[in-house]
């Protein structure tokens, strides 16, 4: 996770912890505006409801392998009753969450997923909710602003530290042909699915055989790679809304990924950016 970061939404600073490619806002910090004094009881309130139990289950089918659904159902039975309460640690805990995080010193408490995040919001107030995601908005909008005045800085100061490809490298450099089982397999997570397409590989398979780096897969990747996954990010969103099934997309993006690999590694005005 990167540093803090800071929105003010109504007059309350809410804070944000993020990642390369995830957000989880202060349900804490959210909690504040219906009572300052019992931030925990609120999330507490919130989460023994049967609707934020089964939207929070449904998040985490859906992004979270590693989901102990059993648990869940035993929560989503036992929701609405009175004597029903549940913890954001408890819900961690049983049912191994990652929608939701705990943090502990000065700038811990409750954290969520921005998708949770929001439906939280929902629950506290409509108004409440639309200006959160208002700053939320303007908070990408500015992060992107500055990613693009970073990357022109660093090519006019020559500061990437770039090694001119061999004919041996580039070939590495360009995806492989997927094989039946990378291709039929279902994968949970859609950016997983997009890195096998372009790197072959998941990202808990590359971690394992790079134990020692301190990044992740995309972290590690080639000017080239960035620009291929940003073009498969938005044609994977056309064939999510075209209905075509997750195998027949994986062939599709690999297909487009081996294509527009080689077409940039063989692109002269591409080596002149570097």
């Amino acid at each position: 996770m990167s540093k803090n970061k800071i929105i003010t939404v109504q007059g309350r600073d809410i804070t944000l912890i993020s990642d390369r490619s995830n957000d989880y806002i202060s349900l804490t910090d959210m909690a504040r505006y219906k009572d300052a004094e019992r931030t925990n009881y609120i999330i507490q309130n919130w989460m023994r409801t049967r609707s934020a139990i089964e939207f929070c289950g449904l998040w985490e089918q859906l992004n979270n392998p590693d989901f102990k659904s059993i648990e869940f159902d035993a929560f989503k039975n036992e929701s609405g009753s009175n004597s029903f309460a549940l913890t954001p640690q408890k819900w961690i805990d049983s049912t191994n969450a990652k929608g939701i995080i705990s943090k502990s010193g000065r700038y811990g408490g409750t954290f969520a997923h921005r998708d949770i995040a929001f439906e939280f919001a929902t629950w506290i107030s409509a108004e409440f909710k639309l200006y959160l995601i208002k700053e939320f908005q303007r908070l990408k909008a500015d992060e992107n602003d500055r990613l693009k005045l970073d990357w022109n800085l660093q090519r006019t100061l020559a500061k990437v530290n770039y090694t001119i490809h061999t004919d041996s490298i580039k070939e590495n450099l360009i995806p492989k042909a997927l094989n039946n089982t990378q291709i039929n397999f279902i994968y949970a997570d859609e950016a997983d699915m997009l890195n096998v397409a372009l790197f072959g590989k998941t990202a808990k398979q590359w971690r394992e055989e790079n134990p020692a780096s301190k990044g992740n897969i995309r972290d590690e990747a080639t000017i080239e790679q960035l620009v291929v996954l940003s073009n498969m990010e938005s044609i994977n969103a056309v064939f999510i809304n075209q209905g075509l099934a997750q195998s027949q997309r994986l062939l599709e993006l690999n297909k487009m990924a081996i294509t527009q690999m080689k077409s940039l590694l063989n692109n002269r005005a591409v080596r002149k950016l570097k």
